[in-house]
């Protein structure tokens, strides 16, 4: 097929594949090879020491090589998309980015390998002999049916996972989506009628998915462009359709949708009538995913049918049959436990954790994908979105389970609970460098205080800190409002979560007397202390916390950091003989960075950048890092001199009087701080043994600037700024902080609660 295809972003696709380096792929090395003694241990001769303990023990190829990470994307393009026989080059980019959203979605690595033939058995010996290279074999755009014939051989060659995505990967997520239609409309797939229109490969996949989940054989018809498949037809048959066959009086398309409970379509557009849809039963459910488009399409069934239920395969209608919410993460649960192959049970397991969490209420992340409109499950909302965080730890996890179970796995998980850890880590730097933290707050969970109570991100976090087993939140708020909100937006599990209303509270006169007692030098009146604390959330959350009721406040989602802290500090003071300061922890994909401060004090003192240091060093061993401190300036030990650097050079003489237990060094720059070959080449008496991972900064517009910075040039995250060195756990979050950045800053603050 040669013809362009019809839609209006053909001239960007081409400008955006042409751009910069061709294509959408390249390979980085995961080891330096800096010096001649990395070249050595890299290739000759050090590389003999694995080649060797690979051939005495084959297993041993999983530890020290990519193999168990690595996935071939495998065509030869005799099906490519909705275009038809490209051939192996047409395919190129299609498999070049069916790699790229492996790598984003499950950080798995893949090759893909276009093969330049259309016999079966060239086919299939060429990709048996790869074998020893790959962890799993992905099988995309080949058409039916050699297609089936070409996946059954080398599943039965082979000792890897071997899955054909249009198959498999269209099955699974309808099969995700039939799940949650069943539960909205009442339904039991056993007493469902069926119909299939299209008898290719997705088509049939469905079915047979779909019947192996309890689908009684004789409740589903399948049709081809030749009409209904039924027992005894002859004409356009093979074994696959033969398969599938039954007794039935139906003929046509039209003549089987009467009365169906539940259409799937994966044939052409338009193959669907809205006579059809009015003759089928009660609350219809229609998948119509044929491409690019549907057999009918949304707003033609829902001028017929207002009851139906309705997915198709585009983004731009709700509930897409989308594949990358499938073959990612079915490969990453078989890759980690070694897989043979991937079986029916570990579909259907993919296919239930998918239906699982599209019940589940969604983060900020699945929101900022609909345009800030967040979805709630119903009948526009029964298959997750793409960029939903969540699917790497769900997902991978049931498939795992599933190979565990059915005895398909030759690496069993030990501990599930560490693998989603492990799997959240892969994607988001930040649970991986949280989680020692979050473990011990399971441990010993604090109640702790949602001052911003009323607004939606806030209850949302409030409930997922609950559910995850951190303690207790309390909300400050109107509780009928807040009660409303949770009504509206659906959440559940709310039912533990404490509301406090400062004017309506028993024994909110110990607050009044408290803070009146802290203020009245200070030009405030009794009433002027009822007044704020009545008020102001901030300061009712941190009365809460100050005479014990509570063990530490989140807040800031409403309010700038500058003026947030002012009203927490006429609560809470500091701790004896330290700073009020602000660490920011930058999260990268090798390195985690503290760095100081930068929320508090605007331009320290030589004495006052000992403080920060020492507190930041604490910081840092508190959340598992061993610190090595890093005195930044813009000159190198001196040079050049200026007056702006006088402060640090100071700092670091009264730190060399003192007996401190951490690494610290400075006047130094940045670069030479973190690079320790730069370090080394030039500074041989730096005293530190690593690169920094403390770096106190001389002023607050750089330890500011810097920070906000690093999210968006580089590939980091940005925890905090932690607010360090109150006499109460407090914590302010940034005015745009996710729920996910709630819950994690009042995890902290509850582990700061419990030290």
């Amino acid at each position: 097929m040669s013809d362009k295809p019809d839609f209006s972003q053909y001239e960007e696709a081409l400008r955006y594949h042409a751009q910069g380096k061709p294509g959408k792929l390249e390979i980085v090395a995961t080891k330096a090879v800096a010096t001649q003694q990395d070249l050595s241990l890299a290739y000759s001769p050090g590389v003999a020491g694995p080649c060797l303990a690979i051939a005495d023990d084959p297993e041993r190829v999983y530890d020290y090589t990519t193999k168990g990470n690595r996935v071939a994307v495998i065509s030869n393009g005799t099906a490519v998309l909705g275009l038809g026989n490209l051939g192996a080059l047409g395919s190129k980019p299609v498999m070049e980015g069916k790699a790229v959203l492996f790598k984003r979605f499950a950080d798995i690595d893949c090759f893909d390998l276009e093969l330049d033939t259309e016999d079966v058995d060239e086919f299939v010996n060429c990709v048996r002999l790869m074998g020893p290279s790959f962890g799993g074999i992905n099988l995309e755009d080949i058409k039916a049916p050699e297609c089936f014939i070409i996946e059954q051989r080398l599943r039965e060659a082979m000792d890897i996972p071997v899955f054909h995505d249009d198959q498999h990967g269209t099955a699974i997520i309808c099969a995700a989506g039939i799940i949650n239609a069943l539960d909205l409309t009442g339904r039991d797939l056993k007493t469902c009628k069926v119909v299939v229109n299209g008898a290719g490969a997705a088509a049939i996949a469905c079915l047979e998915l779909i019947k192996a989940m309890g689908l009684p054989h004789d409740n589903a018809i399948l049709c081809d462009t030749k009409g209904v498949i039924y027992q005894g037809r002859e004409d356009g048959m093979n074994q696959w359709k033969s398969a599938h066959a039954i007794t039935t009086d139906a003929r046509t398309l039209e003549e089987a949708m009467v009365g169906a409970d539940i259409f799937l379509g994966l044939s052409v557009k338009g193959a669907v009538s809205k006579e059809m849809v009015g003759s089928m039963a009660d609350k219809p459910i229609i998948f119509a995913m044929a491409n690019p488009d549907p057999e009918i399409r949304p707003e033609e069934i829902a001028e017929v049918r207002k009851d139906a239920i309705v997915a198709t395969g585009r983004s731009d209608f709700p509930n897409q049959v989308n594949n990358v919410l499938g073959f990612p993460y079915i490969f990453r649960g078989a890759l980690d436990v070694r897989a043979t192959t991937i079986n029916e049970e570990m579909k259907i397991a993919a296919a239930e954790a998918l239906a699982e969490l599209a019940r589940e209420d969604v983060p900020d992340e699945v929101a900022a994908a609909y345009k800030g409109k967040r979805p709630i499950y119903g009948p526009d909302y029964i298959i997750p979105v793409p960029f939903d965080p969540r699917l790497i730890s769900h997902v991978p996890t049931a498939v795992a389970k599933a190979a565990m179970d059915s005895g398909v796995a030759r690496r069993p998980i030990i501990d599930e609970q560490a693998y989603r850890n492990e799997l959240r880590a892969r994607l988001d730097p930040t649970a991986g460098s949280l989680q020692l933290i979050l473990d011990e707050v399971r441990a010993a969970p604090r109640r702790v205080v949602f001052a911003e109570g009323e607004e939606e991100k806030v209850i949302r976090a409030a409930v997922e800190f609950q559910k995850a087993g951190y303690g207790i939140p309390v909300l400050i708020g109107r509780e009928d409002e807040i009660r409303k909100i949770m009504a509206e937006i659906g959440i559940e599990g709310s039912e533990n979560i404490e509301i406090y209303n400062a004017r309506e509270m028993e024994h909110r006169e110990k607050y009044y007397n408290f803070l009146y007692e802290r203020l009245q030098r200070n030009g405030y009146l009794r009433r002027d202390c009822a007044r704020l604390v009545n008020r102001d959330r901030n300061i009712f959350a941190a009365c809460m916390v100050a005479m014990g009721d509570a063990d530490a406040v989140l807040t800031g989602v409403t309010r700038r950091f500058s003026v947030a802290f002012k009203e927490i500090q006429k609560v809470i003071d500091p701790k004896p003989d330290q700073l009020v300061i602000g660490v920011s922890v930058i999260v990268g994909r090798d390195r985690t960075v503290f760095m100081a401060d930068t929320t508090v004090t605007t331009l320290p003192t030589a004495e006052e950048l000992v403080t920060i240091s020492k507190e930041t060093a604490e910081v840092a061993r508190r959340l598992g890092h061993e610190p090595r401190v890093a005195l930044l300036s813009y000159s190198n030990f001196g040079n050049p001199k200026h007056y702006t650097a006088d402060s640090i050079r100071k700092a670091v003489e009264i730190m060399d009087r003192e007996e401190l237990d951490f690494e610290y060094e400075g006047d130094i720059s940045a670069d030479v701080a973190l690079d320790p070959e730069l370090m080394a080449s030039f500074y041989p008496f730096c005293r530190l043994s690593g690169p920094a991972n403390v770096l106190v900064m001389p002023g607050l517009h750089s330890a500011n600037i810097a920070s906000k910075l690093m999210p968006v040039l580089g590939e980091s995250k940005v925890i905090g700024p932690l607010l360090v060195g109150l006499s109460k756990p407090v914590q302010i979050v940034p005015i745009g902080a996710t729920v996910s950045d709630l819950v994690n800053m009042a995890a902290l603050a509850a582990h700061e609660a419990s030290q």
